[in-house]
């Protein structure tokens, strides 16, 4: 009699491998109806994983993106600054003195000029 079970299993059962790793997101309906109506917006048509991971690419690459300071507060931090040089700057000396010293202050130190962000780059 021959047994039921063989011992040869069979392979390639199931969705090949590709290198990703599978991850379960559990989504209120709420959510999903969002996440479809978001597709649905799209020029290209996608299934709901590739908009997952289309989305979470956008917000990794916004949350590592830095923005640039907006004018209006680069100009009320220089205000501060001229304000607060203006407190430290000896009054007893020439005006023009007292406007070199002020622009020291706010410029910084050379050794730190270089990595200021808010600052052009030097052009060495």
């Amino acid at each position: 009699m021959a047994k039921s079970i063989s011992k040869t299993r069979k392979s390639g059962r199931g969705r090949p491998f590709v290198g990703a790793t599978p991850i379960q997101v559990r989504m209120p309906p709420n959510e999903l109806a969002n996440l479809d109506n978001w597709i649905s917006g799209q020029k290209t048509k996608q299934t709901r994983p590739e908009a997952i991971r289309r989305l979470v690419e956008q917000a990794i690459a916004r949350s590592t993106h830095r923005a640039r300071p907006s004018k209006q507060k680069a100009k009320k931090a220089s205000e501060l600054a001229n304000r607060t040089a203006e407190h430290l700057v000896d009054k007893t000396m020439p005006v023009e003195e007292q406007q070199r010293r002020k622009r020291a202050l706010i410029k910084g130190p050379k050794e730190f000029r270089e990595i200021r962000e808010d600052l052009p780059k030097s052009k060495t």
